[in-house]
């Protein structure tokens, strides 16, 4: 992947991020909770999560001090 691909997948990533956050607390304010659709719904948002962080380390390069 070129540095110019990760960064518009990292973009993309952040985005979904993002609307998983939404999505989350709008099914957790609701009046009944459907909590295996919670669990799933923050399984996806720490596999972004990782995947943001692996672009990320990507992008920045190693220092070795």
């Amino acid at each position: 992947m070129t540095p110019e691909e990760i960064t518009q997948r990292l973009e993309l990533l952040r985005i979904e991020h993002r609307d998983l956050d939404v999505a989350i607390i709008a099914l957790g304010t609701g009046a009944t909770v459907d909590q295996l659709q919670l669990a799933r719904l923050k399984k996806r948002k720490l596999k972004l999560r990782d995947e943001i962080a692996w672009c990320e380390d990507q992008l920045l390069p190693d220092i070795i001090a």
